[in-house]
C-alpha cells in the first residue's frame, strides 16, 4: 500500500473511531512506528487531524458537530474502559452526590458503580439518566436546558440550573488535557464544566492518554482546580511528574486488572 493510500486510510478510521493509536495503525498496515508517525505528520500539515500523545484526533476545523449518541456510547477500548472502573470503584462513598457529565468514558463508568450503597447521581446527559433509572439505589437528577445533537445539555440554562446544587464528587473530562488544564472544543462545554468545578466538593478528571497535551478551544478549568487525576498507563512521564509537582493525586488505571 503506498503512502498516499494508507494516509487516506487513517483519515477513515479516524472519522469512524474519533481517535487513532500509533501503534494500532503499524499493525494494521503491518508498516513501523516511524512511518505512521510521519503520516501523521503529514496529516496534520494538511489540516486533517491533530497529533496527540501516542496517536491523533480529528482537526479542530473539521469538529463542528458533538459525536451522536451511537459513535459517543459505543463500547470503550481496555484502557479507557480501565479509567472508568478506577473512577467508580475508588472515589464513590455511600449517600455521595457526584455527577457524571455525557462523555463516553462517564458512560462508561455506569457498569462499574456500586449497586449495594445508596447514591444520588446528577448528570446532563439524557442517555446517562435513561441508563440510571434502573438503578434502585440510586436517585438520578437530570439537569434541564436545551438538548444538543449527542443528547447532553451545557447551555447557560443548565448552568444556571446546577449552581444551586452542592455536589459531593465530580467526574470531568474535556477533549483535551494538558498542562493548561481541562479544554473543551465549545465556550458552552467549558463554561458547563467549570461551573461543575466550582461547585463540588472534590473534583476528579478522568484523562485518557490520547487526550494528554492537547488544548482544545475553549479553556474550561485549570489544573490547580483539579483534586485528582486518573490515567491509563500510556500517559507520558513528563505529564505525570508535571501533575506530581502540582500536588494533585494521581491513580494510574490498570489495565490488565479488567
Amino acid at each position: 500500500m503506498m503512502g498516499e493510500e494508507r494516509r487516506e486510510k487513517i483519515i477513515e478510521l479516524l472519522k469512524n473511531d474519533g481517535r487513532v493509536i500509533v501503534k494500532e495503525l503499524a499493525e494494521i498496515f503491518d508498516v513501523s512506528l516511524d512511518s505512521i508517525r510521519r503520516d501523521l505528520t503529514i496529516l496534520e500539515q494538511q489540516n486533517k487531524l491533530k497529533k496527540t500523545y501516542g496517536g491523533a484526533i480529528p482537526s479542530l476545523k473539521v469538529r463542528t458537530s458533538p459525536k451522536p449518541e451511537s459513535e459517543r456510547y459505543k463500547d470503550p477500548s481496555p484502557s479507557l474502559d480501565a479509567i472508568s472502573k478506577t473512577a467508580a470503584e475508588c472515589f464513590i462513598k455511600e449517600n455521595d452526590t457526584i455527577f457524571i457529565g455525557a462523555a463516553g468514558i462517564q458512560f462508561g463508568m455506569i457498569k462499574h458503580l456500586p449497586t449495594n450503597i445508596k447514591l444520588t447521581v446528577i448528570t446532563n446527559s439524557i442517555v446517562i439518566a435513561n441508563k440510571l433509572k434502573d438503578f434502585e439505589n440510586i436517585d438520578t437528577l437530570l439537569i434541564g436546558g436545551i438538548i444538543n445533537s449527542s443528547g447532553s445539555i451545557t447551555d447557560t440554562i443548565s448552568i444556571d440550573f446546577i449552581k444551586n446544587f452542592v455536589i459531593d464528587v465530580c467526574f470531568v473530562t474535556g477533549g483535551g488535557i494538558s498542562k493548561r488544564g481541562i479544554t473543551t472544543a465549545s465556550p458552552q462545554g467549558a463554561s458547563f464544566t467549570r461551573t461543575i468545578c466550582q461547585i463540588s466538593r472534590e473534583r476528579v478528571c478522568l484523562a485518557p492518554s490520547y487526550k494528554i497535551g492537547v488544548d482544545m478551544f475553549a479553556h474550561a478549568a485549570p489544573l490547580e482546580l483539579i483534586d485528582s487525576i486518573i490515567l491509563d498507563p500510556e500517559a507520558p512521564s513528563e505529564f505525570i511528574n508535571y501533575v506530581n509537582n502540582s500536588n494533585i493525586n494521581i491513580k494510574i488505571a490498570h489495565v490488565d486488572s479488567l
